[in-house]
Order: structure tokens, then sequence, then C-alpha cells
């Protein structure tokens, strides 16, 4: 009887540890800029030193989303950052991907 109910105690506490780690919507973010850099590649919009500036950009935010994390929960500030963080790496792919420069297509 002890053990599991010392059982269904560690479940509801690391059920709390994740909801204090947890960034909601962050990761999706960053999965939905990680296909859009794809589509700009594949598609020729973006040429390779832009490609390269938004993939730092996006290694950026996942340091500073791991720096948020590693002290076991995300603060209203810290998410804040990195929405922040996120939104203007948005507008620099956007700006790159419809800007009139000429791409050499490596297809």
């Amino acid at each position: 009887m002890k053990q599991v109910i010392f059982v269904l105690l560690l479940i509801a506490f690391a059920g709390i540890a994740e909801a204090q780690t947890s960034a909601p919507g962050i990761n999706e973010r960053q999965r939905n800029q990680r296909n859009r850099i794809k589509e700009g590649v594949a598609s020729g919009e973006l040429t390779r030193k832009e490609t390269v500036h938004a993939v730092q950009d996006q290694r950026h935010i996942r340091h500073i989303e791991r720096r948020a994390k590693a002290d076991g929960k995300v603060t209203k500030r810290e998410h804040a950052r990195i929405h922040h963080e996120q939104n203007q790496a948005s507008r620099s792919l956007r700006k790159n991907k419809h800007d009139a420069q000429a791409r050499r297509c490596a297809r």
C-alpha cells in the first residue's frame, strides 16, 4: 500500500515538474520555422547566406529555451523573451523569402 501511494506521489510531482518546465507553443513555432526554412531553400527563395542566418536564429532560440528550462521553471519573463526572439526570427525569414534577390537554384 505504501508503495502504491509513493508511486502516485512520484507521478504527481513529475507532472508538476513537467508543467513548470514546459513552454507551450515554443516547440511548435520552432517546428514551423524549420519547415519554412526548408521550403525557402527548396523553392529558391532563400540564398545560402540567408539560410545560414535563419538556422543560426533557430539555434539561438533553442539555446535561450534550454537556459530558461535549466532551473526547472520557465518564468513569464523568460517565456516572453523566447517569443520575442521567435517573432524577430519570423520577421527576418519572411523578409528574406520575399526580397527580390536573384537566386541560384540547387536543383
